[in-house]
């Protein structure tokens, strides 16, 4: 047996050291609303005259398996990524992975002007589209002057 070989566990401690050292020196995030490196699923928010776009980026799950629910302005994604790889053993040995698995949960902060109950939802292509409607009082509207 070779002297390098050390196990799985040191290969996982030194890609949470990596990470850890990431979030350190990786600069300023673009909003004070960013996420740590490495959440899942990665979201872009955007917005419409009419609506609050969410796109979560989350490819090879079953849309039926998503858990989202909006409470006193936040909205939550969550759900469970299984491991797609054969089980480990002692004849698969896996000393590096950077595809995600387990249970995750997104928080997301939505304006004052967003109606909880005008929600849509779908999965389209690996990513969650949801559509948050704006209450009517908060759509722009054209005044005419007399």
């Amino acid at each position: 047996m070779s002297d390098l070989y050390y196990g799985t566990e040191l290969f996982g401690e030194l890609d949470r050291l990596q990470r850890q050292m990431s979030s350190l020196f990786g600069g300023y995030p673009a909003s004070l609303r960013s996420s740590r490196f490495g959440t899942f699923p990665q979201i872009n928010i955007g917005t419409t005259d009419d609506s609050i776009e969410i796109v979560a980026f989350a490819p090879g799950l079953d849309p039926s398996k998503f858990d989202i629910s909006i409470d006193k302005g936040l909205l939550t994604i969550a759900g469970e990524r299984t491991d797609s790889q054969t089980p480990r053993s002692e004849e698969n040995r896996r000393y590096a992975q950077e595809r995600f698995s387990g249970s995750f949960r997104r928080v997301v902060e939505l304006p004052q002007q967003a109606d909880p109950d005008n929600v849509k939802a779908r999965y389209v292509d690996g990513c969650l589209l949801i559509s948050v409607g704006k209450h009517e009082a908060s759509r722009p509207r054209a005044i005419t002057v007399q």
